[in-house]
């Protein structure tokens, strides 16, 4: 990644407002200004001939929204949903069209900023998942957050599937 497309992600700013959440024990975080709500768990739909990454939809406040495994797109393994598993539903604008979308996670934590200084470009060799997978890495404490590209996952995915999504 060029090291303008990972500023862009900070727009210039020092400290970037995000949601941290937990898969498969890593920490993620996206975007404070994507997300739209944190739900409980809620009855899911399977859609027959759908792709496991998302391969149900959920009701949300009377809309149909596809529910993704994002998990799946690291390479890693879907697991059974827990008494901490949240829904959190975000939107972004896929195909210029500003679309709902629910992300299924292990454990939500909290809204917190992350500062610029502390975050680096993923490294291009030596890294379990595809890099244009995640927007960057951020040190804090002993660990590191990532944040993931919700864009290029869901453009690729969508590409693999050979469908369009959301018909409203």
């Amino acid at each position: 990644m060029a090291r303008n497309e990972f500023d862009g992600l900070w727009n210039g700013a020092e400290e970037l407002s995000v949601l941290t959440f937990n898969l498969n024990g890593e920490t993620f975080a996206i975007e404070a200004t994507v997300v739209q709500e944190i739900l409980d768990l809620l009855p899911e739909t399977q859609v027959p001939g759908s792709k496991a990454f998302v391969g149900s939809v959920i009701n949300f406040r009377g809309k149909v929204i596809p529910l993704a495994d994002i998990r799946l797109a690291f390479g890693m393994e879907a697991t059974e949903p827990t008494i901490d598993s949240r829904i959190v539903v975000i939107e972004l604008h896929l195909d210029d069209e500003p679309t709902l979308v629910g992300i299924r996670t292990d454990r939500v934590y909290e809204v917190t900023t992350l500062p610029q200084a502390a975050s680096e470009p993923p490294p291009s060799v030596g890294m379990r998942w595809r890099a244009d997978y995640i927007d960057c890495l951020v040190k804090r404490g002993g660990e590191f957050i990532i944040l993931p590209n919700l864009r290029a996952i869901f453009a690729s995915q969508g590409e693999r599937s050979g469908s369009a999504s959301g018909n409203n």
